[in-house]
């Protein structure tokens, strides 16, 4: 688990930065309540409990919990002495600073995840791009998978027509997801899909 706490600063200094390079790591950061719960967290150097951090989020203490334990897990927080009521744990930053050293060296969380998948998915189309080189070579064509596909569009969208199409990109996924094979015997292939709605800056 690549996740380390520098200490090498003076120790007058008090500061102690928290490194995550580990993908499983950064990818510990991609839901919304877990980054803005390190953002407060790390901010503030403050101690909080799940229940002030969900009234944050949004989320319920309980959910908020479950996402305190999981950056526990990876190194990022950590429990925090109680304020005199034991009843709800209070959790604080594991350091002074936070830094993702991602593909990029981006610093910033969603950035460094961004780098992650895209950097999984040009290497996917790279190995299917040699899988179906070498089939055409042996003249084994008919073997092939169905070729990737990938597209950009432009669009121009309101507020509400950009969710509406987010949620129905999400539903379909979701049905294919949903789908199990009905032929044991039939070839199956693991697909990685990988799609975004971005506004754009351009004119």
């Amino acid at each position: 688990m690549a996740v380390s706490t520098d200490l090498s600063a003076p120790q007058d200094s008090g500061r102690r930065q928290v490194e995550i390079s580990d993908p499983k790591a950064i990818r510990a950061l991609a839901h919304a309540a877990r980054l803005a719960a390190i953002s407060d967290l790390y901010s503030s150097q403050v101690s909080r409990t799940a229940t002030e951090l969900a009234a944050v989020t949004g989320l319920t203490p309980s959910a908020m919990s479950y996402h305190l334990r999981a950056l526990q897990k990876w190194g990022m927080v950590e429990p925090a002495e109680s304020d005199g009521d034991a009843r709800e744990r209070r959790w604080k930053a594991a350091g002074t600073d936070f830094t993702i050293k991602s593909v990029s060296g981006s610093g910033h969380p969603e950035l460094a995840i961004l780098d992650l998948e895209l950097d999984a998915q040009r290497r996917r189309i790279l190995a299917h791009n040699q899988e179906r080189d070498e089939l055409t070579l042996r003249g084994e064509e008919e073997l092939r998978f169905p070729s990737m596909s990938m597209s950009t569009e432009t669009m121009y969208l309101d507020r509400e027509k950009a969710s509406e199409l987010i949620d129905r990109m999400n539903q379909l996924v979701r049905e294919y997801l949903a789908v199990e094979p009905t032929d044991p015997e039939a070839e199956r292939r693991r697909v990685a899909t990988l799609w975004s709605v971005v506004p754009d800056s351009a004119p």
